[in-house]
Formats: C-alpha cells, sequence, structure tokens
C-alpha cells in the first residue's frame, strides 16, 4: 500500500522534515508537524501504519501495558469515543487503532509506504539532509527524524546451519500478514523471550508436537487478561485529563501509587500476602511494585524471584521440566519482566517438550530439523522467537552520515552516546524519537512517544522563530547524559542481567546500558529544563551566528539529586535560622533516621582524659585476630554538633572496608567551647589512643587519623602537630571533605554556595561560632596556611563535586604533594559534602568510600 499519490513524482523533492516510520510516533510526528506548518513526507517500510504492530502479528502478539494506558491523549474525542475489548490488547485490535488514528487524521496522504531509507548525507553547504531511498530517490529537508521504534528490527539468526532447512521457517518479528496454519505439524519454537512465550501456548494448541528450545529461561507473571477492570475505567472516566497528566510525570508512564516500604521490614506473612495479591491482579507494575527495593536490593529481589520459581514449581508437573523454566542467572526484573497467558501450564501438555540449551546446545540445524549435542530431532517448521537489535539496530541500519563525514555508525562503535536520547553530536537536525538514551522500553511507549514528538516540534518551531538553520547537541552535554544514564542504571539491579537493555542479545554489539531508567517523569522535567534554560547543552547555528549554553543537565549523582529534592519537600528549617539547642536536636534527629551501617565483630563505649574533663570515645572493632592496625577519627558538625557516635555508620564503614579499629573521638563544641578547645581535645585524644592503643587491641606502630568535614580540619591539625611534636608517628591521614582555609571564600563557596545541604551561610555560621577574625589564618584553624606542610604522613582527601569545601580540599592536597607528601585524591564526582558519609542512604558514594579505605589498607600492608 502507498500513500494517496501513487506517483511518486508529484511527492515534493524539499521538504522541512522527513520522518522515518510510521508507526504511532510517525503518525502523531506528521499531524504535530500539520498543527505546526512545517512540510513532511513520512517513509514507511511496511504497507501501512502501525510499526511494531503492522509486523508483529505472531500468534498471541499483544501489549503488556493495559490498553486504556497505550493509547494517545493528544486527541481528546478519540480518547473518549474509543473502546478497548479488554485488558490487554492484541495485535489486531492494536493495528485497527492505528489505522483508525491514519483515517481520523487522514495521515496516509503524506506517508510514502513501502519505501525504505537506505542512506543520509548531512550537506553542510547547505545546512541541509539528503536523504536516499532504496528505490533511488533523493528528498532534501532541513530537518531528519528516526521514529523507527525501539523494537523493529529482529536480530539476525546466528544458529549454524539454519538456511539447510527444508521446512518452513517463520520470524515471529516478521510474522506472515495471511497467518499460519500449524495444524498437526511437529514445530520447534528457537527463543523464550517475550515473543515465544506469548506464541508458545497458542502454537501448542495447533501443532502435533511442539518442541521449545530455551536459551535462558525467563521469568513471567500472569495476565490475568479479560475485560477492563471496572475500577480502572472509573478511573479514567471520571477524570481523563488529571489521568493523562498522572501518567506524564509517573516514573513509567502507567499511574501507579509508589511503594514506600521495603521487602525486608515486614513479615514472611505479610510479604507473601502481598506477592500473591500482585500475582493475582496480574501486570509487570502492580507486581514489581509490590514494594520499594525489587529493582535496588539484591536480597529483596531473590525472594520475589523465589516466589516466581515456586510458582513455577506449583504450575509444571515435571519437576526436572520445572527447573529448567526457574531463572537463577540474573535479578527479576532485570529482564523485561514477560506477562503472559497460561505459558507455564502449557508445558503440561503430553504433545509439548522443553529443551534447555544450557545443557544440550543446538549443534547446527539440518535440512530435516535440529541437531542436539545428544539427539537429532525432525520437524516440519521452524519458529525463531530470537528477539531484536533493541534501540539502536534500526537507527544505525541507515547509513547515516553527518558532519565532517563521519557516519552514525562509526560514531555509535563504542556504543550510542546521545543527549537526552533526542540527539548525537555531530549529526545537526538529526532527531531520534525515543532513541538510546531515553525512558523508552522502560516504561508505556505511548506516553514516551507523545513527549518526545512535543518535545521535538516545539524545537523546531523555536528554531523557526529565532531563525536559526540547525541545532546540535555539545560533546560536553552528550558526555554528561551518558554518565547520567550509567549512573542511575547503576543504583540499581538493572546491568545485572546480559538483557537486551545493554545489546548482550546480539553478537558483537557493544555492551551499554541503552534505555534511561530514571523514569518518565523526572525525564520530562529535564527535558523542560534544558529549555527553560536556554537550550543548555544545545548548540544553535544561522546567520545571526552561533548561540550555545554549554553544560550538563544533570551534574549532581541521581542519589543525591532525589535526597536533595526530597529534603527539599519536608521544607526542613536551616539550621543558621535556629538557635543552637534546636539546631542541634535537627541534626540529632536526622542522625536517628540512618540506617545503622555494616555489622562490625565489636563496639566499645568508653571515656578518655581530655584537658577540661573526660571525652566519650567509640570503638569498632572488625573480624580476626589483633592487633590490628588503628585509625583515630573525629566526627564532623561543624565544630558545634555531633558526638563520638554521631558518625557511626560511617566508622563502621570504615572498620568493615578497610579492616582496621576505628577510635571515634569526641571533642568540645562551639560555642561553648571555642578555639582552640577541639583543638587541645583532637591532641589530647591522639596522645591517649597512642599510649592506650595496644589495650584497646591495636598496633602502636601502626596509626592514623581520619575525619569529616569539622573533623578532617582537626585530623589535618593533629596530623601536624604530631609532626612538630616528635610523635606519635603516624601512617596516614584521611580528610574526607576537609575544611582546610577559613582566611576567605574560595570560588566554590560562591559557586557551591546554595542547595547543597552545606551552604555558605550555614559554613559561615559554624565557623562564626567556632573562631574570632584574628583566629582564622592560625594554622591550627586553617592548617593550608600553615608554614611548613612537608614531613607529613601519606594523604587521602575526598573532595565533591558540589561542595562549597571542595576548592579548600583540592588546594590542600596540592599543597601536600608540593611539599613532598604522598597524596591520593578521591574526587566524588556528583557528590555533596554529606554524601560520601552517608552509609546505607546513597549508594552512589559507596566506591568512593572503597577508594578510600583501599588507600587506607595500604598505609599497613607491611611493618
Amino acid at each position: 500500500m502507498r500513500g494517496n499519490e501513487d506517483d511518486v513524482g508529484a511527492r515534493p523533492p524539499e521538504v522541512d522534515v522527513v520522518v522515518v516510520g510510521a508507526g504511532f510516533a510517525g503518525m502523531y510526528l506528521l499531524i504535530r508537524l500539520r498543527e505546526l506548518g512545517f512540510t513532511s513526507r513520512v517513509l514507511e517500510a511496511g504497507g501501512d501504519v502501525g510499526g511494531t504492530w503492522y509486523w508483529n502479528r505472531y500468534p498471541g502478539a499483544r501489549c503488556d501495558i493495559q490498553s486504556v494506558d497505550y493509547s494517545y491523549s493528544f486527541d481528546r474525542d478519540l480518547d473518549e469515543s474509543w473502546v478497548w475489548s479488554e485488558k490487554y490488547a492484541a495485535q489486531p485490535e492494536i493495528l485497527r487503532y492505528a489505522r483508525h488514528v491514519a483515517d481520523r487524521h487522514d495521515l496516509r496522504r503524506d506517508i510514502e509506504f513501502e519505501t525504505r531509507v537506505e542512506r543520509a548525507v548531512w550537506v553542510g553547504d547547505s545546512q541541509r539532509w539528503l536523504i536516499h531511498t532504496v528505490a533511488g530517490e533523493a528528498i532534501s529537508c532541513r530537518f531528519f527524524v528516526m521514529a523507527t521504534g525501539c523494537l523493529s528490527v529482529p536480530k539476525e539468526i546466528d544458529i549454524p546451519g539454519t538456511e539447510r532447512f527444508a521446512g518452513a521457517t517463520y520470524l515471529t518479528g516478521r510474522w506472515p500478514h495471511e497467518g499460519v496454519d500449524l495444524t498437526g505439524q511437529r514445530v520447534a519454537v528457537i527463543g523464550t523471550g517475550s515473543s515465544g512465550i506469548q506464541a508458545i501456548p497458542l502454537i501448542a494448541e495447533q501443532a502435533a508436537r511442539l518442541t521449545v528450545f530455551q536459551r535462558t529461561p525467563n521469568f513471567s507473571v500472569p495476565a490475568g487478561n479479560g475485560p477492563i477492570p471496572a475500577a480502572k475505567l472509573a478511573a479514567v472516566r471520571a477524570d481523563r485529563a488529571g489521568y493523562r497528566q498522572a501518567q506524564r510525570v509517573s516514573y513509567g508512564g502507567v499511574p501507579v501509587t509508589a511503594p514506600t516500604v521495603s521487602a525486608l521490614s515486614v513479615s514472611a506473612a505479610e510479604r507473601e500476602a502481598a506477592y500473591e495479591r500482585a500475582w493475582g491482579l496480574g501486570g509487570l507494575q502492580d507486581f514489581l511494585g509490590s514494594f520499594n527495593d525489587h529493582l535496588s536490593n539484591p536480597v529483596a529481589n531473590e525472594l520475589l524471584a523465589e516466589f516466581v520459581r515456586n510458582k513455577i514449581r506449583t504450575i509444571v508437573d515435571d519437576p526436572g521440566t520445572a527447573e529448567a523454566l526457574c531463572p537463577r542467572s540474573y535479578p527479576i526484573g532485570t529482564k523485561r519482566l514477560c506477562l503472559d497467558t497460561n505459558y507455564y501450564a502449557t508445558f503440561n501438555r503430553p504433545n509439548v517438550r522443553l529443551v534447555d540449551l544450557a545443557r544440550d546446545p543446538i549443534t547446527t540445524i539440518t535440512e530435516t530439523g535440529i541437531e542436539l549435542a545428544a539427539e537429532s530431532l525432525d520437524f516440519d517448521t521452524i519458529v525463531f522467537a530470537t528477539g531484536f537489535d533493541a534501540m539502536t539496530g534500526a537507527i544505525v541500519g541507515v547509513d547515516i552520515t553527518g558532519r565532517d563525514g563521519r557516519t552514525l555508525a562509526e560514531s555509535w562503535a563504542a556504543g550510542p552516546a546521545t543527549y537526552l536520547g533526542l540527539m548525537a553530536t555531530g549529526f545537526p537536525n538529526l532527531f531520534f524519537v525515543t532513541g538510546p538514551g531515553s525512558p523508552s522500553v522502560l516504561t508505556n511507549m505511548l506516553v514516551s512517544i507523545e513527549q518526545h514528538v512535543d518535545w521535538i516540534t516545539e524545537c523546531l518551531a523555536a528554531m523557526r522563530a529565532e531563525g536559526s538553520d540547525s541545532i546540535e547537541p555539545t560533546e560536553v552535554a552528550v558526555q554528561g547524559w551518558v554518565r547520567h544514564v550509567n549512573d542511575v542504571a547503576d543504583l540499581s539491579l538493572l546491568p545485572k542481567a546480559d538483557s537486551w537493555y545493554i545489546g548482550a542479545n546480539v553478537p558483537g554489539k557493544p555492551r551499554v546500558f541503552l534505555p534511561y531508567p530514571g523514569g518518565v517523569g523526572r525525564y520530562r522535567a529535564t527535558c523542560d529544563a534544558v529549555v527553560a534554560r536556554d537550550w543548555l547543552g544545545f548548540e544553535r547555528r544561522g546567520p545571526h551566528g552561533t548561540r550555545c549554553a554549554d553544560g550538563v543537565v544533570q551534574p549532581v549523582a541521581p542519589d543525591v539529586q532525589m535526597m536533595l529534592e526530597a529534603m527539599a519537600s519536608f521544607q526542613v528549617p536551616r539550621p543558621e535560622t535556629l538557635s543552637v539547642a534546636e539546631a542541634r536536636a535537627l541534626s540529632a534527629a536526622g542522625d536517628a533516621m540512618r540506617p545503622p551501617g555494616p555489622e562490625v565483630a565489636e563496639v566499645v563505649d568508653g571515656c578518655f582524659p581530655g584537658p577540661a574533663g573526660d571525652l566519650a570515645f567509640r570503638l569498632y572493632r572488625p573480624d580476626g585476630a589483633g592487633p590490628r592496625p588503628l585509625v583515630l577519627y573525629f566526627h564532623g558538625g561543624g565544630w558545634m554538633f555531633g558526638s563520638a557516635v554521631s558518625d557511626d555508620p560511617f566508622c563502621r564503614d570504615l572498620c568493615a572496608r578497610a579492616e582496621v579499629i576505628v577510635v571515634s573521638a569526641d571533642y568540645r563544641h562551639a560555642p561553648e567551647a571555642r578555639f582552640p578547645a577541639a583543638v587541645d581535645d583532637a591532641v589530647a585524644a591522639l596522645a591517649w589512643v597512642a599510649a592506650h592503643a595496644a589495650e584497646l587491641g591495636g598496633d602502636p606502630t601502626r596509626l592514623a587519623v581520619a575525619g569529616w568535614s569539622a573533623g578532617a580540619n582537626l585530623a589535618a591539625v593533629v596530623t601536624q602537630w604530631a609532626r612538630d611534636h616528635g610523635g606519635p608517628a603516624l601512617r596516614g591521614q584521611l580528610l574526607v571533605t576537609p575544611a582546610t582555609d577559613q582566611s576567605g571564600g574560595r570560588p566554590t563557596m560562591l559557586d557551591n554556595a546554595e542547595g547543597f545541604v552545606l551552604t555558605k551561610p550555614l559554613m559561615d555560621w559554624f565557623v562564626g561560632h567556632y573562631v574570632d577574625d584574628t583566629d582564622r589564618f592560625d594554622p591550627r584553624v586553617s592548617p593550608l596556611l600553615a608554614a611548613d606542610l612537608g614531613g607529613l604522613p601519606p594523604a587521602v582527601i575526598a573532595t565533591c563535586e558540589f561542595d562549597p569545601l571542595r576548592d579548600e580540599g583540592v588546594a590542600y592536597a596540592e599543597a601536600l604533594a608540593d611539599a613532598g607528601t604522598t597524596v591520593q585524591h578521591v574526587v566524588g564526582r556528583g557528590q555533596i559534602h554529606t554524601s560520601l558519609h552517608a552509609v546505607g542512604v546513597l549508594p552512589s558514594g559507596a566506591p568512593f568510600r572503597a577508594q578510600m579505605a583501599a588507600a587506607v589498607r595500604r598505609w599497613f600492608a607491611t611493618g
């Protein structure tokens, strides 16, 4: 089928926009482009609209998002008039819906079907793309949009001998439109991903004998398909606009109540009941979202996985088959969780057999069937349910050459690098709809498609209004976004599976986490922020010259950003606006809410003599026989807050990771005891610990000091004191986000002055209570200003990117190195002043703590 005009010559050779693909993305793009007055041509390889739903016609193909959610929201009349027949629509109904939209908006007159794009070239002189079709036509356009879908190119079959088979072969992703009758046949299905899981039960009803060849078992939950739940329909109809808006700001594009309870915080009976309820409801979101830590906590994940495995054992009669169907090599949910109708029960049929390829691999396909290591099987038909070259296959399948003659395939040789999943550096005016680096396949695709199309078309309108000829992202913006996508993924278990999310299903494909797992609501807000910040990260060129607001849109670590947002929503008062007593109470309340940190072998509380009376300490002892190295630790709190136990989780973490005894010593606080009281107490603590190291279980010859923030200031000061007073000898100093210079503001004191917990006003408040202005230059307040920084033990200095004190720590590291001290500088990218010691709260701080602990172990490795 072609568009209404059969004469291709009548099509304009020059248009504003060429769109590749007439699925749900291409259709909505065409509608928006018409509304905005852009001329366009939509090129579609298939014979009609529908994209994925045009090609995927295999038995049982249906959506795994509920029908009322998996539909357009832009056309209110359509939204209200279209009635879905069941909870999870099957492929024929979804295709009817797509065709209805095409008819309703008269789209086919601007779509050229059975037209495949071969290559595209950016012509810099004219600032236009030249698009070449397989038929030999060349089309010039200003803007080029790849709306080719995420799961539209089947992966190549990589089984030897496939071409030798004399029977019929079918690919689920390219199923014949006229259908296939498998009645009475001997059928092999290779692959048990989503397509296989949907097709196998229906093929089993037709085939005389069905043999399922499983490479990797998949987790699947029952769809519970049937009529659309009345409560769901009522919620939509009661406030359709509100429901659609809730979709747009949700995590997955489906309005659900986000869970707040850990699977580990309830009893086994409560947990089992919750799993049973979710299993009975049917649906991916309810099941994975029955608790809040299934995709972040391995222990919680394994509890859910074992629940499903027990369901498989209950459903499947043969114990051996049941165990073979039980996934064990990856966490549940890290591959796309499947939705099925009677999949596991199908293996109870007498005509169905499972072959576990992990035990008995295919050696070759022969003329008559499939040869295994242990046997040969004959078949009439082989069905390949072997998946897709996801997210990038359709894009790099077109030979796209950008600026400087570099192809997109070359640019993405090590993995796709995009800004927001929308554009790539070196390819001006080229846009991707739901491209790699966008939420896409982790979400309701219709919600993500509409958001992308709206953003792209609004971008084109803005460029037209300002007179820009081209737009492309900067390398800084792209690198920053790729880092952010990976940072978000690394907070979860998602990268733990060899899934198509990382390209692991395609031999030779770079292993990069492809979709953005931060959710559609957060992603939408990020895209809006880019525009609001004068198109941050984009370079626009035109007759007016070049405009560029370079930068990184999400530079703060994602878990840190979420914490900051949560704190802002709680409207916690600023400490410097409170009395000292109130501020201390606020700090103590926050400490009480923290996770406890890792277990250690022993915790002992005691006292040591200070200059003005006894002071408290807490000792943390690791597993194993002593004597052990000993680290004296000073807590943070602006010389005003805290105690020997206030940094308890961090001290436990250091003890466990570095395998050292940690002694956290208290000191007197301002304003009651101003400088130099804290310094005098810190010196006393060092002298006492050195003298009593053996009775504390430590090795007196293997001592070090450590501290965080104000405590790091004291650790640096006592390290200089020990050098100047003949000991004790120290193996090292660990200074975590240290305050080293109170003589005047450095750039980051202003650049990071607000929004990152420790603010400039709060720091000024701390310092004002601690010292007089005349003391700010004293090396015991500002150790960076010491006349001599030589002869000091090795230092590990950790600084954070968004810390007002960052420059002080960097300067101290550089000054020590210049003076001959061995320095390891741990740079907390994306971190704030308080995040590295937030054990159990901010996972992104853990790698930096691991670096610090490894350095501490090295100090004590010999002697």
